[in-house]
C-alpha cells in the first residue's frame, strides 16, 4: 500500500491546525495519524453514501422518483 505522507500544511488556518492537533492528543494520535484516520472515514463514506441515501430515504418513507411521475400523471389528468 503506498504511503501518504503530509509533510506540510500550506494556507491552513492556524485555528483549524490547532483543533486538529487537539484531536489528535485526544484520540492518542499524531497529527499525521489522525489526518490519515479523517481521510479513510471520508473515502468510506463517499463509497457508500448512495447505499445509505437509498436506505435512509426508505426509512423515512420519501417519495421515489417513479412514485413522482404517478403523482404528475394524475395531476395532469384532473385538468
Amino acid at each position: 500500500m503506498p504511503d501518504l505522507s503530509i509533510k506540510m500544511l500550506k494556507n491552513v488556518p492556524a485555528e483549524v491546525l490547532d483543533r486538529l492537533k487537539v484531536q489528535a492528543k485526544k484520540n492518542h494520535r499524531s497529527l499525521q495519524g489522525e489526518l490519515m484516520t479523517i481521510l479513510e472515514g471520508a473515502a468510506q463514506q463517499k463509497g457508500s453514501s448512495l447505499e445509505a441515501l437509498h436506505s435512509r430515504i426508505t426509512e423515512l418513507g420519501v417519495r421515489t422518483g417513479s412514485e413522482s411521475v404517478k403523482f404528475v400523471r394524475e395531476d395532469r389528468d384532473a385538468r
